[in-house]
């Protein structure tokens, strides 16, 4: 599969293709739906599939703020590549981007540049300056430039489904329910770093801390089931583990920094420091509790442990 970075990035002999285009964050099952309309209509016309997603989220550059983010970038072009994308042209999304016309918009990224002649849409989307773009608008704009446009239904077996909607049962710590709406389990990313040791040296449960970019969407604080993996895999290692995964402030300790910890089970001997791993969140064991001592709280670990195991499927 074919990455760019830029519509400068994509061949000058780039010929036509079927585009399928949004900010896609999640990945979701009916952003899934999205891509299969376009695979079908490459499939029909003979022609390969780009998928045009936006990096930083447009809320970021239009409102100023970002929603938690579901699927980074990085995770977001692998996903894509797995459903049959033969090419994902990541825009970023700027101010100067934002203040294009709907038609500008059209010509310089899917007439000019991507030469489309299907496009596939969700039936929400908008673009152009102030939104003013929306399907009705693209499939006029198609008639102009030769393409046709779709908006495809965020459904699948007649459920609606957003991200926003997936934020919300990660923020309740149902990630069952997310994981049904995404297709697969959430998971978080990022470099592991150094923590306060106290897994190791005092409670006996090796943790891997998570450093995660700020605007991570993190399921609700407590303790889950699921599995701890390296992102880039050594030929002939394990890369991938049972775990215990932590979320919250340690309040026994009277944390405040909020922390994502993964415990691979029955796993001491693990050197993790600096790779970057992920966080795939399977079940939820129990909210985010505070314990009177240490030894209470090392019960709980206990307990915790062997939920995981079951959940898991796991000796």
């Amino acid at each position: 599969m074919r990455r760019w970075d830029g519509l400068e990035d994509i061949p000058s002999d780039w010929g036509r293709s079927v585009v399928a285009i949004g900010v896609f964050d999640g990945v979701h099952r009916g952003h899934q739906a999205i891509l299969e309309s376009a695979r079908a209509h490459g499939r029909e016309l003979g022609l390969p599939v780009v998928v045009v997603t936006f990096d930083p989220h447009p809320q970021k550059v239009l409102r100023g703020f970002t929603p938690p983010v579901l699927t980074p970038v990085e995770h977001r072009v692998g996903l894509m590549e797995s459903l049959g994308a033969d090419a994902v042209c990541v825009l970023p999304f700027s101010g100067e981007l934002s203040s294009l016309s709907a038609e500008e918009f059209v010509q310089r990224v899917l007439v000019d540049r991507l030469h489309a002649a299907a496009v596939v849409v969700g039936e929400d989307f908008r673009f152009g300056h102030r939104a003013a773009g929306n399907v009705a608008v693209l499939a006029d704009l198609g008639e102009k430039y030769d393409f046709t446009a779709d908006g495809a239904r965020l459904v699948a077996e007649g459920d609606t489904i957003t991200s926003t909607r997936i934020r919300g049962l990660l923020d309740e710590g149902d990630v069952v329910a997310a994981a049904e709406l995404l297709g697969r389990p959430h998971r978080v990313s990022g470099e592991i770093v150094h923590g306060a040791a106290r897994g190791r040296e005092l409670l006996g449960f090796p943790t891997a801390n998570a450093d995660l970019p700020a605007d991570t969407a993190v399921p609700g604080d407590g303790v889950y089931a699921g599995w701890l993996s390296r992102l880039e895999p050594v030929e002939g290692q394990e890369s991938r583990w049972p775990a215990a995964i932590s979320v919250g402030t340690n309040p026994t300790f009277d944390g405040a920094e909020r922390t994502v910890e993964a415990y691979a089970l029955d796993r001491d001997d693990l050197e993790l420091y600096g790779l970057r791993m992920a966080v795939d969140f399977t079940a939820r064991i129990r909210g985010q509790e505070r314990f009177d001592d240490i030894e209470e709280l090392i019960v709980a670990m206990r307990r915790d442990v062997d939920r995981c195991r079951e959940v898991l499927g796991v000796a």
